[in-house]
């Protein structure tokens, strides 16, 4: 290689920025994580020269989308506007997708350019793991276009919306994947909501899910209660049911217990992963629950080996809640790290908060709602839930006003990251 080459994995040309005026932190993904980690690590550190690369145009929330998906509520409330998040939190909104990371030389590679860093996070979510159920990729790609999870925001969503509004009837099937997935209550709100659909539409359909899990994983109560007592003939909920196979053309699947279930109509939601762009940076492994997540400090989120790297968000690796309360209480912390950082300070632990609502009926909007913190277990070397409290009584006031606190919830956390 010439002396003037660029560096392995970039393009030896500048990205079109100004000249950073102080330590530049760049933010790799604009999520309830990223979002969150570069508002405050601006307003922890105002000398910090801040830098957010985003490859969307606009953000869409997969929180709060399940009532999107029936009607509920505009797409305009879940929409929101990157560049005026940075006019209004005095960072910078980089539109481009991050190809590559020289760690050596401190430098991204992006579609528009190289950009260097005093310090990175990255927080670029999660990726989709197909391989437990196919290793060909003309049927993954199938399952991805076909039949999509609608757990990354965007056209999956639009997709599935799609798929609900023009279902005529069958099975409708949902499925619930192993391991520390995306929203762990949000398949079940949307099999409540789906299913409330069709009873209101009169649609003879039902919905079908399939759960790799043996029980509910979360707010079993209130989804318990939900399907039995509002979804009788609407929701045949199936623990236990991991699926082997899945015959698209005939539109049928096997589970791990030998039924075959025939379906007129499908989410599939795989397992998740870390996303790749971990395994391009090198900074990721395998974690207890997932392929591929942050290979990091777990109080810290430094990487390990590079102290100037973090990693945040459903990409990291502890059994914390991938879930939109979860990234955003966490980007807080991180944001004070990086800020003690460049001011020469330190900070102690801070454990992100889990609060979370979901609906189960759609009009009148009736939710149940868990809220909890996170502590260490120093003998199981693992967090678990502190301090958790829920409320899962979705049939009278309590169903009712958490409906309203989903709302108000959801507006709180926009304009925290937005304003």
């Amino acid at each position: 290689m010439s002396p003037d080459a660029p560096a392995a994995g970039t393009s030896g040309t500048s990205a079109p920025l100004p000249a950073a005026k102080g330590p530049r932190v760049v933010v790799v993904g604009g999520g309830w994580s990223g979002l969150s980690v570069a508002k405050y690590t601006k307003k922890f550190a105002p000398n910090a020269d801040v830098v957010l690369v985003e490859q969307r145009t606009e953000f869409i929330s997969c929180p709060v989308s399940n009532l999107w998906l029936v009607g509920a509520i505009p797409l305009e409330f879940l929409t929101h506007d990157y560049l005026q998040a940075a006019r209004e939190n005095k960072y910078t909104y980089f539109n481009a997708t991050v190809t590559g990371v020289d760690k050596a030389n401190k430098t991204i590679a992006t579609s528009n350019g190289d950009i260097k860093y005093d310090y990175l996070v990255l927080a670029p979510g999660i990726d989709y793991d197909y391989s437990g159920w196919t290793t060909d990729p003309a049927m993954e790609m199938r399952l991805r276009t076909e039949y999509p999870a609608g757990f990354i925001p965007g056209s999956e969503h639009i997709s599935l919306r799609n798929k609900v509004q023009d279902f005529e009837g069958g099975n409708f099937i949902l499925t619930v994947p192993g391991g520390n997935y995306r929203c762990l209550p949000a398949p079940y709100e949307r099999a409540c909501l789906i299913a409330d659909f069709f009873k209101k539409e009169g649609i003879n359909g039902k919905v079908i899910l399939l759960d790799e899990n043996p029980h509910i994983t979360i707010k079993a109560d209130g989804f318990g209660s939900a399907f039995e007592k509002l979804y009788g003939d609407y929701i045949e909920y199936m623990p236990s049911s991991k699926i082997v196979k899945i015959d698209l053309d005939n539109k049928k699947v096997e589970t791990e217990l030998g039924e075959t279930i025939e379906f007129a109509d499908a989410a599939f939601y795989p397992h998740v992963r870390g996303n790749k762009l971990l395994e391009k940076a090198g900074v990721a492994k395998d974690s207890v629950f997932n392929k591929m997540e942050g290979n990091i400090d777990v109080f810290s989120y430094e990487v390990v080996g590079h102290p100037d790297i973090f990693v945040t968000g459903d990409a990291r690796p502890m059994g914390f809640s991938k879930s939109g309360n979860t990234s955003n209480s966490e980007g807080h912390y991180v944001a004070k790290v990086i800020a003690a950082k460049i001011n020469g300070n330190k900070v102690k632990w801070e454990s992100p908060l889990t609060v979370c609502y979901s609906a189960v009926t759609a009009d009148p909007m009736r939710a149940i709602s868990v809220n909890a913190g996170y502590a260490f277990n120093a003998e199981k070397k693992a967090f678990g839930f502190a301090n958790a409290s829920t409320n899962e009584k979705w049939d009278g006031k309590d169903g009712l006003n958490n409906g309203k606190g989903l709302i108000s919830w959801a507006t709180g956390m926009y304009n925290d990251m937005f304003h």
